[in-house]
């Protein structure tokens, strides 16, 4: 029996909400655009109007796939974050509202500096950085990044964005001291890999099954990452800048302790939306 683009995006937003996705509106839209080939505007147009046996079938499809637990993100090949659209592979997490904590925290100081250079370690889809760079344009922003595949998706994201003239990837290591070419940021943000490597097969098959294990294991206890950036990339920073990191629960006060153990001072805990202790940042002390 034929169905209206309306009434397809209402069935799967019933599916998706029976099987408790919380985001159930803003998914269900985006795979029936996807599937259907139509941008928000030309679904919302064409609502009343009948879609094609074909392309109901590849809409069902691909919300069959997503209830098996492959994230809408990497169906659709893209996300939005900070309002920015995003190109998104499966060599890179997919960008969380978490993290738009993090954006934020950090673009309200990089306002203030005016002419700066930041950077964004361990930037995966380069979502950060991409976000500072649209919001504080006197800012060059560098998205230091290992893998080979994210540095591809960082470069897709920096032309699909329009920021090809304030922002340059550049492969680096995390976990290794900055060459001195890179130069000095006033700046650094980094969502690193912050999962326990043993925890990574509890995790939901969404994710330990689809991201990149490379951005999830952050070693032992999760912490790999927040001590080697906090002792050999301060380096990378002028005194008085600041460092800006996501964290896991439960991870916040010893994050904390790591930086004031490298001689960051004025360190600031915020919550994300849902009370959780979600982001740390401190100041490189001047005397240093």
């Amino acid at each position: 029996m034929a169905i209206t683009y309306n009434n397809l995006y209402l069935d799967i937003r019933r599916q998706l909400r029976q099987a408790g996705i919380e985001e159930a509106t803003l998914e269900a839209r985006e795979l029936v655009c996807f599937g259907t080939g139509k941008s928000r505007e030309q679904l919302q147009r064409d609502g009343g109007l009948y879609a094609s046996p074909e392309l109901e079938s590849r809409v069902r499809d691909l919300v069959e796939r997503h209830l098996a637990g492959e994230p809408v993100a990497y169906l659709i090949g893209e996300w939005e974050f900070y309002g920015l659209p995003l190109d998104i592979s499966r060599d890179v997490l997919i960008p969380r509202s978490d993290t738009e904590v993090l954006a934020g925290q950090a673009i309200e100081y990089i306002k203030t500096l005016g002419e700066c250079r930041v950077l964004d370690l361990c930037a995966g889809s380069g979502c950060i950085g991409l976000a500072a760079a649209s919001q504080a344009p006197r800012a060059r922003v560098v998205l230091g990044e290992w893998s080979d595949g994210a540095l591809k998706i960082c470069r897709q994201n920096i032309r699909r964005n329009g920021l090809s003239g304030r922002v340059v990837p550049m492969q680096v290591n995390a976990l290794e001291k900055p060459e001195r070419s890179l130069g000095e940021f006033q700046c650094i943000i980094s969502n690193p890999p912050y999962i326990p490597a043993g925890d990574i097969q509890g995790l939901d098959v969404s994710v330990k099954d689809y991201e990149p294990h490379l951005a999830l294991d952050g070693g032992e206890d999760g912490l790999d990452f927040y001590r080697a950036i906090s002792e050999k990339w301060k380096e990378a920073l002028v005194p008085g800048g600041q460092l800006y990191f996501e964290v896991g629960i439960g991870q916040a006060d010893e994050v904390l302790r790591i930086m004031r153990a490298q001689g960051f001072g004025d360190i600031q805990i915020v919550r994300d939306l849902r009370d959780i202790p979600r982001v740390v940042y401190g100041t490189l002390c001047t005397e240093l």
